[in-house]
């Protein structure tokens, strides 16, 4: 069993997992948060700053906020919207240590359809088969009661569709919750390409896709894989992300 990380690695997998965002163009400029609980009952997490661009992020950066705690500086340091959607994850999804919220592309062009679901028309598209929780409900920004919403509708899944909205994902750690939410906006990708063919899908059985989700929960560490091999690449070309 490998130990557990210390408080500025986990700042160093945030950093890593912000500039990689930006690098894969699934971000928006200083829109959309990551956040990740420090503390055992979650209620302490750290989340990017209001302002600061997902591209230039480092570990430092990161604010460490009290979900039972309104902050002093919202709409300063602290974007209001973030604040509310996170705080209320943290505060009521005890499975949520790392929540990731992005309006990337493919995900935010799903959540426009009229039906949201995601088929299981390949192995990427199947990984998510009964596993995501879609939400209804938008009704603005997140600053009333969505927040409180998002979370219970959020149940005990890992993904939640956000409708007209974008995607949330969340996980024990950095490493997981950022494979998914990558492999989520894969899959939403796929499904898009296959549509705008205007051809007959291919829908995989209950049974194929449920096979195949299992299959890709049960793979070997590759959440802390893909976050190491990114890291290695920012160790080289990018260092500043950790300080």
């Amino acid at each position: 069993m490998s130990a557990p990380l210390t408080h500025i690695e986990h700042r160093r997998d945030m950093a890593a997992a912000f500039r990689w965002t930006a690098r894969l163009d699934m971000h928006e400029g200083i829109a959309n948060h990551y956040s990740l609980a420090v503390s055992d009952d979650g209620a302490q997490f750290l989340m990017n700053p209001y302002g600061r661009h997902w591209s230039k992020m480092r570990a430092s950066d990161l604010v460490e906020l009290d979900a039972n705690r309104e902050p002093t500086d919202l709409g300063d340091r602290v974007d209001p919207t973030a604040w509310a959607i996170h705080g209320a994850i943290h505060r009521k999804v005890p499975h949520a240590r790392c929540v990731m919220h992005l309006h990337s592309k493919y995900a935010t062009a799903l959540s426009c359809l009229k039906d949201p679901t995601l088929p299981p028309i390949d192995q990427t598209t199947m990984r998510f088969f009964n596993r995501v929780a879609i939400d209804f409900g938008f009704d603005g920004m997140g600053l009333d009661d969505e927040a409180e919403r998002l979370a219970t509708i959020l149940g005990n899944r890992s993904v939640m569709m956000m409708g007209q909205h974008g995607v949330l994902v969340v996980a024990p750690t950095v490493a997981q919750a950022f494979d998914e939410i990558y492999y989520f906006e894969k899959a939403a990708q796929n499904y898009i390409v296959a549509l705008s063919t205007g051809r007959e899908l291919n829908i995989a059985s209950d049974d194929v896709a449920e096979k195949t989700a299992r299959q890709w929960a049960d793979y070997p560490s590759a959440g802390q894989k893909h976050l190491a091999a990114i890291r290695d690449l920012l160790d080289e070309e990018e260092p500043e992300y950790a300080h």
